[in-house]
């Protein structure tokens, strides 16, 4: 984390709007002027997602021109043949990127492959694919960054290749100070603690308690959402490369067991001062130089004093922890609801433990003296745990439950957590009111729609206002995508996966600098980002970041010498650079790859080959057995559409408060009155015509009727 603090709430910056006849790159080009040196190598006018597109997904790109007619556009093959072709919609001046620029939609071509080219106006993008199989490299490479950043252990040459591999590093072996045995700063306290393990937070050597909870929350909630949808097999054991593979556990939850072990030795111990809060982070003394690989760093590491914020971090990740792990580990699990339970119970008694901004010497500081969402998001996991009613109270109770802002214009971060207790409480089964559990659902699809709201209103289909372009915008536009999702899950409609795809489109490529921000991942993908070890930059001899890592984004305060040098009068969607040395818009961060994994995962999914319109699909629901207080029942659906259905849901509700209990040949999971059934692995495939059936075993009290509406991946079923 560089040696700038991380802002709670953006400045609003006044974007600068240009004008002219051609813009490429941030900077303003002209026929009768020389052109500024462009801070990103833009090649082209026609800016799309560099590495492609999903057959079934939206394929929208932005072309760069101050014409104010509509351009005619053609989708060109490999082979240079015309597969599509339209016309562009102009969309005149868009203000975060201080251009002019109109918009080609061929998302009506359906055909997949390679070597694709968009050309408009006699400029052609950069070729890309069209392919099902578009994320799935990228899924497994964004997942792997954690492991690439993994602290106490050696980085293994036959999983991340020769030029990544590099000895275990803060573990006390000469030059390091280690890890295994950190004092405090002066005066916090008189004992040394192992805090060895983690993740390395960004591109230098510390590891914070605030940052890593909700990275490792994201990380668990990629698998929790996985296993609801019915896809979580792409998460699953033996998918990544770690160590741990092939253990019996999925990979991702082994991933973050790495950062959640050392969430927990981050606790303070039973008998001592501030006992069950959390210490705020672990870093060097001072600021190290660049580079320098982390077996090589020889600063002397310390312990910053606990704070309530990076408590209620370890409360909230612990809790999902237990509730996640547990048909994989349950001791594991055990262990975290433990430490959950003793955090929350220490914050409570501490609540106004703040980290001061001033502590930013060695590390980024991450001051937060506004833990009340923190709380939420805390008692929100505990209670979808445990259903203990002493952390329903907590979450009935708080502002944020009710509160408008919990999902702000910008979205959610390290500082800006009730967005998660939200998403909790809008996914995972709870014992709260009907009633309320609808507010809270309703509030996700809201903010999802006012994201929708603003991409459409932009040229670049970006979630953010034009303000919102602050230190780690990308990981700001991910997790946009990450509430799109969401919405998306909850109520079938696909205009909320579109969105989210967009944004994915956004981070590869087609955005104010024609750049992707993904390394590894399109024809112009930032290489150098700011890292101590992928610093090929600087050192020929050491690797650039691997494939896969995010990059923090534009970012209009300017906040590194280099980007006060090179970007200075950028409009704000364009204040980005890839160097090295410019730790404001170009350093990695795990809170920032973790939405990207997310992400990456979502899109990676096979969602189907063609969904079925309304009333393509026919259900018979059977009851074949009732007895006093329970039944069981056979429910079949029929795919009546043409196309093939690849991965379904039914839903229904129950007219007289039936309760399903346990299923076969489906997944099913019941919250209220309301039922979702979703496809096991073999049945996942209804070719035209064909039917799959599942069964149910439940409770009633005197009644049972059968349901009579059902919805077939959010449509109305016959």
């Amino acid at each position: 984390m560089p040696p700038t603090p991380l802002l709670r709430h953006p400045r609003r910056l006044a974007a600068t709007l240009l004008t002219g006849s051609l813009l490429v790159g941030g900077l303003l080009t002209t026929p009768t002027a020389a052109a500024a040196p462009s801070p990103a190598a833009a090649t082209t006018a026609v800016r799309v997602n560099q590495v492609g597109y999903l057959p079934d997904g939206p394929k929208r790109a932005t072309v760069v021109t101050t014409a104010t007619q509509s351009l005619t556009w053609q989708l060109r093959d490999a082979s240079g043949t015309a597969v599509a072709s339209g016309t562009t919609v102009p969309r005149g001046a868009d203000t975060p990127s201080g251009q002019s620029v109109q918009v080609a939609d061929f998302s009506s071509y359906r055909g997949s492959g390679s070597g694709y080219v968009l050309a408009v106006d006699g400029s052609d993008s950069v070729s890309f694919d069209i392919r099902a199989n578009l994320y799935e490299a990228l899924r497994s490479d964004a997942m792997a960054f954690f492991y690439h950043q993994r602290s106490g252990t050696p980085i293994d040459a036959s999983l991340v290749g020769s030029s990544y591999a590099r000895p275990a590093a803060h573990l006390g072996v000469a030059p390091n100070k280690g890890d295994t045995s950190v004092p405090c700063q002066a005066t916090v306290c008189d004992y040394t603690r192992d805090v060895r393990g983690g993740w390395y937070d960004a591109g230098d050597h510390g590891k914070y308690v605030v940052n890593g909870g909700i990275s490792t929350w994201l990380v668990v909630n990629s698998f929790e959402r996985a296993k609801r949808a019915g896809t979580e097999a792409a998460l699953g054991d033996s998918t990544l490369r770690i160590p741990e593979r092939d253990n019996g556990v999925p990979d991702v939850l082994d991933e973050a067991r790495w950062e959640l072990d050392f969430l927990m030795r981050m606790q303070v111990p039973e008998g001592k001062p501030y006992a069950g809060m959390a210490f705020h982070k672990i870093h060097d003394a001072a600021w190290t130089g660049m580079p320098l690989l982390p077996d090589q760093d020889a600063q002397p590491r310390e312990l910053h004093r606990p704070s309530t914020a990076a408590t209620l971090n370890l409360a909230a990740a612990a809790a999902q922890c237990a509730r996640v792990f547990r048909p994989y580990d349950a001791a594991y699990a055990d262990r975290c609801l433990s430490a959950a339970r003793q955090a929350w119970t220490a914050a409570r008694a501490n609540p106004a433990l703040y980290a001061p901004d001033s502590d930013s010497t060695g590390g980024g500081a991450y001051g937060d003296t506004q833990v009340g969402d923190e709380f939420y998001w805390a008692a929100a996991e505990l209670y979808a745990t445990t259903g203990e009613s002493g952390y329903r109270d907590a979450v009935t109770g708080s502002s944020w439950h009710t509160s408008p802002t919990a999902f702000s214009a910008y979205g959610f971060g390290w500082a800006d957590t009730a967005a998660l207790g939200r998403l909790t409480l809008a996914t995972v089964p709870h014992g709260l009111p009907a009633a309320d559990r609808d507010r809270v659902r309703a509030s996700v699809t809201a903010a999802a729609d006012g994201y929708l709201s603003r991409m459409a209103a932009q040229g670049y289909a970006v979630p953010v206002p034009a303000d919102g372009y602050f230190w780690g915008s990308n990981g700001e536009v991910a997790n946009d995508a990450i509430v799109l999702a969401v919405a998306g899950e909850l109520t079938g409609n696909e205009r909320y996966r579109t969105g989210a795809l967009e944004i994915m489109d956004y981070l590869l490529g087609r955005n104010a600098l024609g750049q992707s921000y993904i390394s590894g991942y399109g024809e112009t993908a930032s290489r150098n980002q700011h890292h101590r070890f992928w610093a090929h930059q600087l050192d020929a001899s050491l690797p650039h970041p691997p494939a896969g890592s995010l990059a923090g984004g534009p970012n209009s305060g300017l906040q590194d010498p280099v980007a006060e040098e090179k970007l200075a009068g950028c409009a704000p969607a364009a204040c980005y650079i890839d160097h090295i040395d410019s730790y404001s818009t170009n350093e990695v961060a795990v809170n920032w790859n973790a939405p990207l994994a997310w992400l990456a995962a979502y899109a990676a999914e096979r969602t189907s080959t063609g969904e079925p319109p309304a009333g393509a699909c026919a259900v018979t629901y059977k009851t074949d057995r009732v007895w006093s207080t329970g039944f069981t029942a056979t429910v079949t659906v029929k795919n009546t559409s043409p196309t093939a259905v690849n991965g379904w849901q039914l839903s229904w509700t129950y007219p007289a408060g039936q309760r399903v209990t346990s299923a076969w040949n489906a997944t099913v999971t019941h919250d209220g009155t309301a039922v979702v059934a979703r496809h096991a692995d073999w049945n996942r495939t209804i070719a035209p015509g064909a039917t799959a059936s599942f069964g149910v075993q439940g409770t009633h009290s005197g009644t049972n009727p059968s349901p009579t509406a059902f919805t077939f991946n959010g449509d109305a079923c016959t």
